[in-house]
């Protein structure tokens, strides 16, 4: 499956491309696209009792004149509403100029009792807010009862950002060409897209190598080649020991739940790392993952010198404050160790960030994993604001960038950033995520599959990925100790067959 996401200026680059090359002109390029569309509402929708085409002046508007073309040829009942007339000697003109239907204007659209409403009205080239009759037009779109469809994307969505532009289209389907958007898996434009199918226009794969997307749709044949694969000869520490950081007596679930999901994930060995006076209740709870005293700087430094730790995770109920950032730049500066920070370590570095981030720019490859949640980002990061930089994927790469560590800027549409600039969209996250604990248990698998070989990137992304679906395999009711096993599970189905998900 094809999971490179491309830009509305990138996907502009496909199409001249394709151009240039001579294998299609603009205007076969928008027939075939318009008959991909038109395929779609035949075969899925061709009884319906009449097809609402709403078009716009742009190639948007041209693919919906060639979609009106082919329906009404077809028999179909065709009405279209056009919001301005396309300019002379575009190919949407040329559509237009074509097209047989009897041409509406869009503020006479009234709202539809039944049958399909195609919008061709803007695509992803929009930079505006819409309003005034298309505005409208929108609004008693979405109040009617038909089945809505969108052309490439929902009118009134920033392609790039998914953020919606004065109003916009509500569709049930989205017919989008070549590659997805990012506006089709980011929020709040991933919920008006409905189901999003990709159609094939002729535009040949090839193109890709000069646009060299680094945006990505977080699945499987992402990072499927790196899954840590079991050795016949192997033996527990050649699968990776993990060490993980506790809290104080009263707060040590949540480091326990992170070495758990380190141990589930496949890891050979995992120590929790308690202070003498946690010892006992981590005891208590602990079989197979070991125990160890770490009181402060010396304790740790012992531990490092004599046991092989191939990553560290710090920060799960640990606490903010000295100790957090002390802990935190001597696995940096003194290990060469995969590191995860969450939770407190991430606050504990809000008015030290230069610190933290000077630490992590050590040569070599990024071994630092950073795993804020909202609030945490913006206590880390409070330059990169919605207002300053509209796109989360944009932020992500920018905290990435800043901090030299790979980011899992958590959220519903989860991103997963390099410093390199490479960048995964998350979208199998669930709500059954937002349960306590299920962040300690993803910056567990991520360390976890980090002391297994996988370079920090492509664990971070294999992490998310199987932390939703683990969610979904458990269901309603699955509370954080649920989702290591479940973890372990998907990660199985994952090696045996990677096209299962």
């Amino acid at each position: 499956m094809a999971n490179e996401i491309l830009t509305p200026a990138e996907m502009a680059h496909a199409d001249q491309s394709t151009i240039k090359a001579g294998i299609h002109d603009g205007y076969h390029l928008m027939l075939n696209a318009g008959n991909a569309v038109a395929r779609h509402l035949l075969r899925h929708h061709g009884d319906a009792s009449a097809f609402h085409i709403l078009c716009g002046p742009g190639n948007n508007g041209g693919d919906g004149y060639v979609v009106a073309s082919i329906l009404g040829a077809s028999g179909a009942s065709v009405n279209l509403w056009t919001h301005g007339e396309p300019k002379n000697g575009t190919d949407a003109a040329q559509a237009a100029k074509h097209c047989p239907i009897k041409v509406q204007d869009i503020a006479d659209f009234k709202s539809a009792p039944s049958g399909v409403i195609v919008d061709a009205l803007f695509g992803a080239g929009l930079n505006r807010a819409v309003s005034g009759s298309a505005a409208t037009a929108i609004s008693t779109a979405n109040g009617s009862t038909c089945h809505r469809v969108a052309i490439d994307i929902p009118s009134g969505l920033d392609g790039l950002t998914g953020q919606v532009l004065g109003t916009a289209f509500q569709a049930d389907t989205t017919i989008t060409f070549f590659r997805k958007k990012p506006a089709h898996l980011l929020y709040p434009g991933r919920t008006l897209c409905g189901e999003v199918i990709v159609a094939d226009i002729g535009i040949a794969d090839n193109v890709l190598t000069a646009i060299r997307p680094q945006c990505f749709e977080n699945t499987p044949a992402l990072w499927k080649a790196r899954l840590p694969v079991l050795e016949e000869n192997t033996h527990k520490y050649a699968r990776g020991h993990v060490a993980v950081f506790s809290g104080n007596a009263t707060s040590t679930g949540a480091a326990r739940l992170s070495a758990l999901a380190a141990a589930r994930s496949g890891a050979g060995a995992v120590t929790l790392l308690a202070p003498e006076e946690a010892l006992a209740a981590n005891a208590a709870h602990l079989t197979s993952i070991m125990l160890h005293k770490c009181e402060n700087r010396r304790d740790l430094a012992t531990f490092t010198e004599t046991r092989k730790v191939a990553a560290f995770v710090l920060g799960p109920a640990f606490g903010v404050g000295r100790k957090a950032r002390e802990f935190a730049l001597a696995l940096l500066s003194e290990t060469k160790a995969g590191v995860v920070f969450d939770a407190d370590v991430i606050t504990s570095f809000k008015d030290e960030r230069e610190t933290l981030f000077n630490a992590a720019a050590g040569p070599g490859a990024i071994r630092l994993v950073l795993t804020p949640h909202e609030g945490e980002f913006k206590r880390l990061f409070p330059e990169l604001t919605e207002t300053s930089m509209p796109s989360k994927v944009e932020r992500a790469r920018a905290a990435a960038k800043l901090a030299c560590a790979i980011v899992i800027y958590k959220g519903a549409d989860t991103i997963i950033a390099s410093p390199d600039g490479r960048a995964a969209i998350n979208t199998n996250g669930t709500p059954l995520l937002a349960t306590a604990g299920s962040g300690d248990v993803l910056a567990g698998l991520t360390a976890g599959l980090m002391a297994q070989g996988m370079p920090a990137f492509e664990a971070a992304c294999a992490a998310v990925f199987i932390h939703g679906a683990a969610a979904h395999h458990l269901g309603f009711g699955l509370i954080a100790e649920d989702l290591p096993a479940a973890a372990g599970k998907i990660i199985g189905k994952l090696l045996a067959n990677p096209t299962t998900f």
